[in-house]
């Protein structure tokens, strides 16, 4: 039977990306629609999907789970732990620190390329942060950078380049702060701010890099193609 409430749960991904296990207590427990047993814990390690990011992976005890948003709670559960833990019990989760790393650099790495392409008169009109296919899609304007032609386009191309790259060098700290009206924002010193719920890098130094290969458009918008990785933690 699902009980549970998503007030009652803390989305300790949000508030630490380097926190990658912990202790908590099962606080619902259910099936889904094809009779996969789930579970959903007081302290939550783990990011759904959502936002143009991938989710996390990882283990309760020794179970390997995929965390999804559960609509009629509203509560992150975590799919694949059978046989299942039943409320009240007491489970030790991990995420795999590695993909969150990835995923960390990768959302950043996103931010920063919009923040770059914002600076070209484009706006945001979507984004994928994921492994290998990460880019961020924008609406030219009039009065915005032109990309009639192959040259134009690997001009500001480069222009991206090197934009990214004065804000990495220059190692602009990574905050998050909750607006007015609840929102969460993300900010990357004063160049950007965005409203989001991913993960991210302490600081735009702890990218390894971050590789825009290709500047495109298609169908009236931009895509600018990227890739990331977070350095080692030291």
């Amino acid at each position: 039977m699902v009980h549970g409430n998503s007030a009652l749960q803390g989305a300790l991904y949000l508030d630490d990306t380097h926190l990658t296990e912990i202790t908590t207590s099962v606080i619902a427990a259910g099936r889904d629609e094809a009779g996969g047993e789930w579970v959903a814990v007081r302290d939550n390690l783990f990011h759904p999907q959502g936002g143009g990011q991938p989710a996390d992976r990882g283990w309760v005890g020794e179970r390997e789970v995929v965390p999804v948003r559960h609509a009629p709670t509203g509560l992150v559960v975590l799919t694949g732990a059978e046989p299942g833990p039943v409320e009240g019990d007491v489970v030790h989760t991990r995420v795999d620190a590695g993909l969150r790393l990835l995923h960390a650099a990768l959302h950043t790495a996103g931010h920063l390329v919009e923040a770059a392409s914002r600076a070209q008169g484009w706006t945001l009109a979507g984004s994928n942060h994921f492994p290998g296919q990460a880019r961020i899609e924008l609406t030219p304007s009039e009065t915005g950078t032109q990309l009639a032609d192959a040259e134009d386009r690997d001009k500001a191309a480069d222009r991206l380049r090197a934009f990214v790259a004065t804000a990495v060098a220059d190692d602009l700290p990574v905050t998050a702060e909750h607006d007015a009206g609840g929102r969460r924002i993300v900010r990357l010193g004063d160049l950007h701010a965005a409203p989001c719920g991913g993960t991210h890098v302490r600081s735009l130094a702890d990218l390894a890099h971050v590789t825009i290969s290709a500047v495109k458009l298609k169908k009236g918008r931009v895509r600018v193609s990227y890739s990331a990785s977070h350095k080692p933690l030291r």
